[in-house]
């Protein structure tokens, strides 16, 4: 891919519960310093765990279509969510580049059906700014 600005699907939590939604936007408002983030909306402070005034099937639809359409997902998975799962696991059925991102705090543990995955990145980060540098060299990876 040579692509200045690659699309990136962001995944989180949202039915899950929204407790990192502020780490959620800002990792999003940094993507978009380097790629367009078709996901936006997901890391928007007023989206509720109750999740969009849509049919269900019309979110699966539209998230399927994102996730086709992406050069890559990143997913921030600290907060499990069968959803992110789900998002992942089509991203690596159909070849793209996956970046996990899991906040170590000492009290809870990865999904091993995503750390054991041989086609996903995944990286462990405790503040931030460590997640802001993986997103980067992913970024840089997927852009050649």
């Amino acid at each position: 891919m040579t692509k200045e600005y690659p699309e990136i699907y962001f995944a989180c939590s949202i039915r899950g519960g929204r407790d990192d939604a502020d780490s959620y936007a800002q990792l999003v408002n940094h993507i978009k310093t380097r790629a367009t983030v078709l996901t936006e909306i997901f890391a928007d402070g007023k989206l509720t765990s109750a999740g969009m005034n849509k049919p269900n099937d019309e979110i699966w639809k539209t998230d399927i279509d994102w996730i086709r359409r992406a050069d890559a997902v990143i997913a921030e998975v600290t907060n499990p969510s069968l959803g992110v799962g789900y998002e992942i696991a089509k991203a690596e059925e159909w070849g793209k580049p996956v970046l996990a991102l899991f906040r170590q705090d000492g009290t809870r543990r990865l999904s091993a059906m995503i750390d054991g995955s041989p086609q996903t990145e995944v990286f462990n980060y405790t503040e931030l700014d460590e997640a802001i540098i993986a997103i980067n060299g992913f970024v840089v990876k997927i852009k050649d």
